[in-house]
């Protein structure tokens, strides 16, 4: 009696090739660093977006007689500061600002200067001396003085130190994207769509900004640690958001006559800049290493 022939079952269902950002993301979930990095900068930009809904103390609602109360104060429970406001209500409201100023500089930033570099990349010739000259120039100055000097020019103000802070910004995202773009340009696929008879736009459009724009987008991330320094610097020094707008740049500046006092309290709007600029930075250097497909 014959055996009869078993054949091995297949699996009949192709598997579904990931794309390229699912296999990104797939890589930030495998990170904990990452992870938490992330789950720390989503619960700041959460409390300050639903501060009102809390139940804080009003943030700009003072008491003379309740000044600089230390931490674990009942009704207080980060103290007070100078004109006895209650802290833990300023510093998530202080979030708003803070976050606002630090993160938008660098999404106007990015598309201005993704744009810039982009055209500058691709069309080269003058057009490309043109633009990368007038970048050099902003490069002739340190960013903290450059951000200083232009802000200090256009008067204190939340708009005056987002003008300043996307002007100080743009020339490294453009420096990139003309980089990233020069490289792109030599592809044999960019030559393939030009023999089609592909004006410049297309080719731009379609095959272009597509393979640039991750790099670029990269680079912007690992911006939004400095930018947010910067912002608080501003406010620390006086040319950024006016008194009494809760921001932590301008709390750490108004704190500092309490340094003696209550030195913990005084700490607090620094601790929270440190934090999130800290927690921004390894998001940024987790994001890159994703997308590192190479390695």
């Amino acid at each position: 009696m014959a055996l009869a022939e078993t054949e091995p079952m297949t699996d009949t269902k192709a598997a579904k090739p990931q794309s390229y950002w699912a296999g990104v993301g797939a890589r930030v979930v495998r990170d904990p660093v990452s992870m938490i990095c992330l789950a720390v900068v989503l619960l700041l930009i959460l409390s300050a977006i639903f501060a009102p809904y809390i139940g804080l103390p009003d943030p700009y609602k003072g008491s003379m007689i309740a000044r600089l109360k230390p931490l674990g104060t009942e009704g207080h429970l980060l103290g007070t500061d100078e004109q006895g406001r209650d802290m833990l209500a300023r510093l998530i409201y202080g979030g708003r600002l803070t976050l606002f100023i630090g993160l938008m500089p660098v999404v106007f930033a990015f598309f201005i200067g993704s744009a810039l570099g982009i055209v500058a990349g691709y069309v080269g010739g003058m057009t490309n001396t043109i633009i990368m000259r007038i970048v050099d120039v902003f490069f002739a100055f340190p960013s903290v003085l450059l951000a200083i000097a232009i802000s200090g020019a256009l008067g204190a103000g939340i708009v005056n130190s987002l003008v300043s802070l996307t002007i100080v910004f743009i020339p490294p995202i453009t420096r990139v994207a003309e980089a990233v773009t020069s490289g792109v340009r030599a592809l044999d696929y960019i030559d393939a769509a030009r023999a089609t008879g592909a004006n410049a736009l297309t080719v731009i459009r379609v095959h272009v900004i597509g393979n640039v724009l991750s790099p670029i987008f990269v680079y912007a991330t690992s911006l939004t640690s400095v930018c947010m320094i910067l912002a608080a610097g501003l406010s620390f020094l006086g040319i950024g958001v006016r008194p009494p707008e809760p921001e932590w740049g301008l709390m750490l500046n108004t704190l500092r006559s309490a340094i003696y006092i209550n030195p913990w309290l005084s700490a607090l709007p620094g601790v929270m800049i440190f934090v999130t600029s800290l927690c921004l930075n390894l998001l940024s250097d987790g994001l890159r290493s994703a997308m590192n497909v190479r390695d």
